[in-house]
């Protein structure tokens, strides 16, 4: 009995020490971009905008999205940039009669040639099928995505214009962020993800060579899409995907990143929502990490940050999986040197929920809101649970996988970041 009892303490030891790495790498992820500030400066927006050159396809897939898409295809519409160079495709498929009719109402309304609806009934059902149809009628020399719920900036297309010309890219990542960040408990956590994610983690990825790009509010060049073959229909994160073969095909990316230039978009309206849209990525990455591509990466480091992030979710799904483990050994007496370790990480947890609250602060005070303490309050009380629910995540996408369930679980949009559309 004891030597089993011993086996488990330096195994749990060997676990703590892993979770420490991770939590440790994930804290120079969140900090990166502010430890030398000319990085942000570089990577912020261009403020003088250069004569409209490159034409723009905006493809805009949508599924029961009856509540925001006619605003959103208005939104786009009023981009400040020659309705000329602009062509707006709205995606939907056959059985989803009440987008299909909100998008017509809104292309009737405009009477502009440029805006066309794109339906189709084949599979298989999901966003990159829908985007692969759109790029084969594209016209644009530059071609992006913005889901159905987005609110991008009215300057945005100046903005990539303006880098497209300035800079020998093929591929810009603009930024993107979730704006109703105290809707619901867990908004402050999932907001704050995508704020360090875009203004601090990406460039790092970007420094190494291995960008998993967003889902939206890139800028590809058409050319190099219909090269590459279009987006994977297979993949759950098709997004991740054409990061990694992009980097493959050493395609120049350029990250930019600007507060007042960000892609609005709503977090998801329910844990139920929340967690299936984690399920979706989760199993993406695990999709993405058994084909194998990411190997082919020229740089060791490349591998290795492809490999971190691909084995996340496995790395969720187990340590969530641990918290039984780790409660019953509190109450098994550890040597001294073993318990000193087996500490480290809760001053990691007890950091990053520090740096948590610093980024709600931040977050508040760069798009002009209110800071109120007992929002943070909540979001303090709301830390750990929040680690919960990533871990449910992507416990469910390791399950769904190894049950062969690949369908696509797409998540819901209601508008929560739109004032009017969340009023009502």
């Amino acid at each position: 009995m004891s030597t089993l009892i011993t086996c488990l303490e330096v195994f749990y030891v060997v676990i703590i020490v892993l979770m420490t790495i991770q939590a440790v790498f994930n804290i120079r992820l969140l900090l990166y971009i502010w430890e030398k500030p000319e990085q942000a400066w570089r990577n912020s927006a261009p403020t003088i905008y250069r004569e409209p050159h490159y034409s723009f396809t905006i493809m805009l897939p949508a599924r029961h999205e009856e509540d925001v898409y006619r605003d959103t295809i208005q939104k786009v519409y009023d981009l400040n940039y020659p309705k000329r160079l602009i062509q707006i495709l709205a995606i939907c498929r056959e059985d989803d009669p009440g987008t299909i009719a909100e998008a017509r109402a809104k292309i009737n309304e405009l009477r502009d040639p440029n805006v066309q609806l794109i339906i189709f009934n084949d599979k298989p059902i999901n966003k990159p099928h829908g985007l692969n149809l759109g790029l084969r009628v594209s016209k644009g020399d530059i071609v992006t995505i913005f889901d159905a719920e987005d609110e991008p900036h009215p300057d945005i297309l100046n903005v990539i214009n303006t880098t497209f010309l300035n800079e020998n890219v093929d591929v810009v990542q603009s930024g993107v962020q979730l704006m109703n960040y105290n809707t619901k408990w867990f908004c402050f956590l999932n907001v704050l993800e995508y704020f360090f994610w875009f203004k601090s983690s990406l460039h790092f990825f970007a420094s190494v060579g291995m960008t998993p790009l967003g889902g939206n509010t890139v800028f590809v060049r058409r050319q190099l899409m219909e090269q590459l073959g279009g987006w994977d229909e297979t993949c759950l994160t098709e997004d991740a995907d054409l990061g990694i073969r992009l980097c493959l095909s050493n395609a120049r990316v350029r990250i930019i990143y600007d507060d007042e230039f960000v892609t609005r978009e709503e977090t998801p309206n329910s844990i139920e929502q929340f967690i299936k849209q984690r399920t979706r990525w989760n199993q993406g990455f695990i999709q993405i990490l058994f084909r194998g591509r990411w190997l082919q990466l020229k740089k060791f480091k490349q591998r290795m940050l492809a490999l971190y992030v691909l084995i996340l979710p496995e790395v969720q799904a187990f340590f969530a999986l641990m918290i039984p483990i780790s409660i019953a050994l509190m109450f098994v007496h550890l040597p001294l040197w073993m318990a000193m370790i087996t500490i480290t990480p809760l001053y990691c947890f007890a950091l990053a929920l520090f740096i948590a609250l610093a980024g709600l602060h931040e977050f508040v005070k760069v798009h002009k809101r209110k800071w109120r303490w007992q929002e943070a309050f909540v979001l303090i009380i709301a830390f750990f649970p929040y680690q919960i629910l990533l871990g449910i995540g992507a416990i469910r996408a390791v399950y769904r996988h190894l049950k062969g369930a690949s369908n696509w679980e797409k998540t819901a949009h209601v508008g929560q970041h739109r004032g009017n559309v969340a009023a009502k």
